[in-house]
């Protein structure tokens, strides 16, 4: 799996065992989100396109790298990509936000779009796709598929816990992103959740039921 990274760093783990526990609260959860939203960006981000510019120091005037062009937008999939958004903002502080809003069908467990506001312009700059799981795939697939249709060429897209069958339709369907994923887990059940999982990301991060 060329395309895909699947990380192996300690933090990282020991930051999703945590979050995996019934017993981590709102607070705590979210923090964490961010935090490994963090990490894995630190890696993900490492091909940024860079120029050097003239910077003068206490000592003397020379060229250095700066991230060059329109920097990156950050895309979160509504609502759980949300929390993953400061994470890369940390990061890269002059990043834009855009998001897509998507809604899963309780019978079919497809996505239907509700909303799609991208930076521009959106063909010129590095995109990072948040949402913490990977489940179906189909939320995944349909916002590439929106990027894409908005003139989007270099993506990129994070999840925290991935389903296998939710990593392959995305690579299946877009073959030519990077994806970037924090733990891939066992299978989804009957009920297209991810087993061992952590529940429901939206609602830990966001205290609702």
């Amino acid at each position: 799996m060329d395309n895909v990274t699947v990380f192996t760093h300690p933090l990282i783990q020991h930051k999703i065992s945590i979050l995996r526990d019934k017993k981590t609260g709102t607070n705590e959860f979210r923090a964490l989100i961010e935090e490994i939203a963090m990490l894995m960006g630190f890696e993900a981000l490492r091909d940024l396109p860079l120029q050097d510019v003239e910077v003068e120091t206490p000592i003397e005037t020379c060229m250095t790298p700066m991230i060059a062009g329109k920097k990156m937008a950050v895309v979160p999939i509504l609502r759980a990509g949300l929390g993953m958004v400061n994470g890369i903002l940390a990061l890269v502080p002059s990043a834009k936000v855009g998001h897509i809003g998507l809604y899963r069908d309780e019978v079919t467990h497809e996505p239907h779009e509700y909303y799609c506001k991208l930076p521009s312009p959106i063909e010129q700059r590095t995109i990072v796709v948040t949402d913490p799981m990977l489940a179906t795939g189909g939320s995944a697939e349909a916002a590439v598929d929106f990027i894409k249709q908005h003139g989007g060429r270099n993506i990129k897209f994070m999840a925290i816990i991935a389903a296998p069958e939710g990593l392959k339709r995305l690579r299946e369907a877009h073959p030519d992103i990077q994806i970037y994923i924090g733990h891939l887990d066992r299978q989804l059940n009957d009920n297209a959740y991810i087993c061992p999982g952590l529940g429901d990301a939206g609602d830990r991060i966001f205290g609702t039921k």
